[in-house]
């Protein structure tokens, strides 16, 4: 379904897999992933898709968002943290026709997050159930988009925003030819101990 930047991936993914002493073939046995396919992401010749990526994090024991996980940023003064569109990491779908920019920090990973969302003309973005209680926030920037959770399915304009539960199969499609794009925010629930539920 989606791939990251390669360049950001790769080394993310050999120091963990290094810091448990792994080798590639290893891993690969772990996570299903072929020990050429692992070689090429960690040199940065092959960009991963969502199910390798999952697949290794799996293997891996790690939580999805640790491989989204940038260098550490510098101990400096000023209070603002700018990051920069080369470092936003990215999710795109495997026909490319779906782009994610993941805009929260990987430390919110589990709890919210939010992201901007372009789907090309007629492109859809197939999602399977997140945990228990989980909520979506879908606002529409631009475009049109149908927006389908379990059994229920709207279009939605632009500047409209849908709220829906996404711990059942969801979607989000463009029935439209011209691309549509919106900010989506996803809100897991929380347990009383203030942890995300799963």
């Amino acid at each position: 379904m989606t791939e990251l930047s390669t360049p950001q991936i790769g080394p993310i993914l050999q120091r963990q897999r290094k810091a448990r002493d792994l080798t590639l073939q290893q891993l690969a046995a772990l996570s299903g992933v072929s020990k050429s396919m692992l070689s090429q992401i960690e040199r940065g010749e092959a960009n991963p898709t969502f199910a390798v990526l999952w697949s290794l994090t799996r293997g891996l024991q790690i939580d999805f968002s640790v491989l989204l996980q940038a260098s550490e940023p510098g101990a400096g003064t000023s209070a603002i943290e700018i990051i920069a569109p080369a470092h936003t990491p990215e999710i795109r779908s495997a026909d490319g026709s779906c782009q994610l920019r993941i805009l929260s920090p990987p430390s919110l990973a589990g709890t919210v997050e939010w992201y901007d969302v372009e789907i090309a003309g007629h492109g859809r973005l197939d999602s399977a159930a997140h945990a228990a209680g989980a909520v979506e926030h879908f606002t529409v920037l631009s475009g049109q988009l149908v927006i389908a959770s379990g059994q229920s399915c709207y279009p939605v304009k632009t500047g409209e925003t849908a709220r829906y539960p996404v711990d059942v199969p969801h979607s989000i499609s463009n029935e439209r030819d011209e691309p549509a794009r919106g900010l989506m925010v996803l809100l897991y629930r929380k347990t009383p101990q203030g942890k995300a539920g799963s």
